[in-house]
């Protein structure tokens, strides 16, 4: 390049150079100006939105100054009182245990009264004499041990018809006859035995009603096992070409199949168990807990004693004063003998059931590891008779169900007349561990088992709710002293021929 060139090209590009850099100052400066406008913007929304902000603050400020002038100024809202159903209240616990407080204070008003008016009447010797009237004879522990000839009766039988040895409508007589006898034999002998106490009578009488049941469940399942193997066998002989699976898988090997049950050992373990149903493997507990096989033998020992002083203590002496009124037939005096003796029977029939089904059926089950531990439900919430008598009884109602009520099902029975037959067998059985002990049938035991019938259609069609189970619970508390109250006096004036004097009233 020449210099002449030189000379020319450099002033054109100091030219540019000076151009651009202005163009870069001039485009800073914009976006300065820009930036400090947007800024500016946003300053002012800011105090925009702040004095928004402080503008609410001051309108909820004097909106509650506001509120706060009117509620100084008014007391009531739109509500419902709380003891009306439609408030939606129902948090009634200090109800509850102010009834329980009143209930307490009465009943023990009624205790002292008591003493004051007889003294102390608890006896242990009396309660031992009503089992034995003579301490070398026991003829009714007798009769219990006797059962056991049964037990092995019927578990030949099942041997035998296991084995093919004797023709099942064969096995079956002899089971029906076998049954018969330990349904008759107790009450011949109690009628029979003058020896036999009342109350020992009662406590046979029931060691046997356990055993029936007991024997013809253990009869009904195995020949539904026999019944099961013969169709197995007829299904294998029809089709050869089907592999026969294991029917025990092996997580249960230990599981006992037919007629691998039929051992004295699983017999009486059955027999002793805390249930009527008979099943070739019950569920079984893990270990026998100690603590809770102590907890349940103190309360049996302990309701022992309190339902024994509350029965000599309380419900002997209104018994005895009814009697004058019962052989009056003063109307007034025996209605309030009756009142009277409703609460101490009603306490003494709960306290039974918790000695009983609580208490005791769980002592066994623990020490037999039995897993069921089923044996009541929540009977006390009933809102109708049926409800009642099929959750405050599970063992019975079990082996009814199982045994009784579905069968009479399958045969072509209506389910009203299966219900009916099922309060006439409990009726039955009522009236007779009640009558063959006191060796007198005046059958109320059966008239009021009856009587549940039309009380179950009456509460179950007209009353509901707690309606319902107030009838239950007064079914309960007046229909059992009425029962007690007639036996007593027809005992007494059939065995005595001077009733009881008494001279409290």
């Amino acid at each position: 390049m020449r210099m002449d060139d030189r000379e020319i090209v450099g002033p054109i590009t100091r030219q540019r150079r000076a151009t651009l850099s202005n163009t870069r100052r001039g485009s800073l400066k914009n976006l300065n100006e820009l930036n400090g406008g947007l800024s500016e913007k946003s300053d002012r929304a800011g105090k925009t939105k702040r004095k928004a902000q402080e503008s609410q603050a001051e309108n909820a400020n004097e909106k509650n100054k506001r509120k706060s002038r009117g509620d100084k100024m008014s007391c009531h809202t739109l509500q419902e009182s709380l003891l009306s159903s439609s408030s939606g209240f129902r948090n009634y616990r200090g109800i509850l245990n102010w009834c329980v407080v009143m209930l307490v204070l009465s009943n023990a008003r009624l205790f002292l009264e008591n003493l004051l008016r007889y003294g102390i009447l608890v006896d242990p010797i009396q309660i031992i004499s009503l089992f034995l009237k003579d301490p070398y004879s026991w003829p009714a522990a007798c009769l219990v041990i006797v059962c056991n000839a049964f037990i092995v009766v019927a578990l030949y039988v099942e041997r035998q018809l296991a084995k093919g040895s004797i023709s099942e409508q064969f096995g079956m007589f002899i089971h029906f006859l076998n049954l018969s006898i330990i349904l008759c034999f107790p009450m011949a002998t109690v009628l029979c035995l003058p020896s036999i106490t009342p109350v020992g009578g009662a406590f046979a009488l029931s060691a046997y009603t356990i055993l029936l049941l007991k024997l013809y469940s253990y009869k009904d399942v195995n020949r539904w096992c026999r019944e099961r193997r013969k169709a197995k066998a007829r299904s294998l002989s029809r089709s050869l070409s089907c592999p026969s699976s294991p029917t025990i898988s092996s997580s249960s090997q230990n599981h006992v199949s037919y007629p691998g049950n039929l051992s004295l050992r699983d017999l009486y373990y059955f027999v002793f168990a805390p249930t009527l149903c008979y099943e070739l493997n019950f569920p079984r507990s893990p270990r026998i807990r100690m603590g809770f096989l102590l907890r349940r033998l103190f309360e049996m020992l302990l309701l022992t004693q309190l339902l024994v002083g509350l029965i000599q203590q309380w419900m002997v002496p209104v018994i005895q004063s009814s009697m004058k009124p019962l052989q009056e037939m003063d109307f007034s005096r025996m209605v309030e003998r009756l009142l009277r003796l409703a609460v101490p029977n009603h306490l003494i029939w709960l306290i039974f059931f918790y000695w009983f089904f609580h208490s005791s059926m769980n002592f066994m089950a623990e020490v037999l590891q039995f897993g069921d531990r089923e044996f009541y439900r929540d009977w006390w919430n009933s809102e109708t008779v049926t409800y009642f008598w099929q959750n405050w009884n599970i063992p019975v109602h079990k082996w009814c169900l199982r045994h009784f009520y579905k069968p009479m099902l399958r045969r072509g029975g209506s389910k009203w007349a299966s219900q009916s037959a099922v309060f006439f067998l409990s009726a039955f059985f009522h009236e007779y561990l009640v009558s063959v002990p006191l060796r007198m049938f005046r059958l109320w035991a059966f008239m009021g088992m009856m009587a549940q019938l039309p009380l179950a259609f009456f509460v179950g069609r007209y009353l509901r709710g707690n309606y319902g189970n107030a009838a239950v619970w007064m079914s309960l508390i007046i229909g059992q002293p009425i029962a007690v109250l007639m036996y007593v006096h027809d005992y007494y004036v059939l065995h005595h021929q001077e009733l009881p004097q008494t001279t409290g009233l």
